[in-house]
Order: structure tokens, then C-alpha cells, then sequence
């Protein structure tokens, strides 16, 4: 709201830049889609509650996953420990004894690292390699971390989530030398990494 007024009586390049965690959300969903093609369950690690980002990943990914998908809903803190922590909590469950998992997602990469951590833990080589086995999904796709990850294995997917600041720049520069009118607000396009096509079912 604020933005609005300032640009009506502000001679300076002002607008906003921010990253589109719905449609972030809406890709993790169809990666669900290509890997379980019949269906299945996901253990999905978000972030905070009341995080606006954490919420609207959830809202995306739940428009675009199949209804033959079924999603458990555990929490994190955006770092690998507290997904860690949140996973451990779960396997102490009953209900986690006789669930059927066949994916684990969470919102960002660092979080689906955690996850396969407190796998990692278990202390039957069954268990154990039957959880380690499953594909893992995470979000933000940095070169050296999630990126990183696809290309080793540990992540089946990731969702890269451009920086905002090189974009931001740009569209500044461009305004600067071309006389353009900026958008009031505007958003990075994220992608899926690999690409949708690429995912194929486990």
C-alpha cells in the first residue's frame, strides 16, 4: 500500500521485487505428478506456520498435486536441523509405523537434507535403506547447495527460485537508459530443476 502512494509523489524508479513462492508451490506439485504417476503419499516438511512464503508454497502445491496424492503436513524452520528434529519426532509416532510413504519434500533444500539425515539415523539397514531410497524434493536450487544436490543424488529435484537482487538491477538499468515505466510490483520466474519432462517415476 505504502509503494502505491510514494510512487505518486516520488520522482524516483520505485517498485518492488519478490519471489513467486505460489508458483514455486504449484511446481513442487506437478514434480509430485511426474514422479508418482498412480499416486501415492508425500511427507511434506513446510516452513513456519505464520511465514507468508510457507504459506503460499503449501496453497501452490496443493492447487497442482493430483487428488491420488496424499500429503502429511510436518513443520520446520527453514534449516536442516529443525527438519531433522521434526522427522524424528514423526518416526516416534504409531501412526508413522504403518504409514506408506513414497516421497519426501520439503519447502526448501537445506530442510530435505535434514529429512534424509534422520533417516540416516535409523538404527535397522532395512528401514534405513527403504527411507534412503525414496525421492527427495527441496526448493531454492543455489548452485552450490541444491543444484549440487540433484547432481549427486541426494535431491531427485529441486525448485531454482531466482536471487532477486541481479533481476532487480536489471529491470533498474533497463528503466534508467530506456525511459521504461517499472511495474508497481513484479516477480522472479522459478523453474523446476531438472525440467518437468525430465522427472521420471520411481
Amino acid at each position: 500500500m505504502y509503494l502505491a502512494e510514494l510512487r505518486k509523489t516520488s520522482t524516483a524508479l520505485l517498485f518492488s521485487l519478490s519471489s513467486d513462492h505460489t508458483e514455486i508451490g504449484r511446481i513442487q506439485g506437478r514434480q509430485f505428478a511426474a514422479l508418482l504417476p498412480q499416486g501415492g503419499s508425500v511427507l511434506y516438511i513446510q516452513g513456519p506456520t505464520e511465514n507468508s512464503a510457507a504459506k503460499e508454497r503449501t496453497a501452490g502445491m496443493q492447487q497442482t498435486k493430483p487428488g491420488n496424492i496424499q500429503v502429511t503436513l510436518l513443520k520446520g524452520q527453514w534449516t536442516e536441523e529443525s527438519a531433522q528434529k521434526s522427522v524424528r519426532s514423526w518416526l516416534k509416532l504409531t501412526t508413522s509405523q504403518r504409514a506408506t510413504i513414497d516421497l519426501i519434500a520439503a519447502q526448501d533444500d537445506s530442510m530435505a537434507i535434514g529429512a534424509r539425515k534422520a533417516f540416516q539415523e535409523l538404527p535397522s539397514e532395512a528401514d534405513r535403506g527403504r527411507w534412503l531410497k525414496l525421492p527427495y524434493l527441496g526448493c531454492d536450487g543455489l548452485p552450490k547447495t541444491g543444484q549440487a544436490w540433484v547432481q549427486s543424488g541426494l535431491l531427485a529435484a529441486t525448485v531454482f527460485v531466482p536471487p532477486n537482487a541481479g533481476q532487480a538491477i536489471e529491470m533498474l538499468a533497463d528503466a534508467m537508459q530506456n525511459k521504461k515505466t517499472l511495474p508497481e510490483s513484479a516477480l522472479t520466474i522459478p523453474r523446476s530443476i531438472p525440467a518437468l519432462p525430465e522427472l521420471k517415476p520411481h
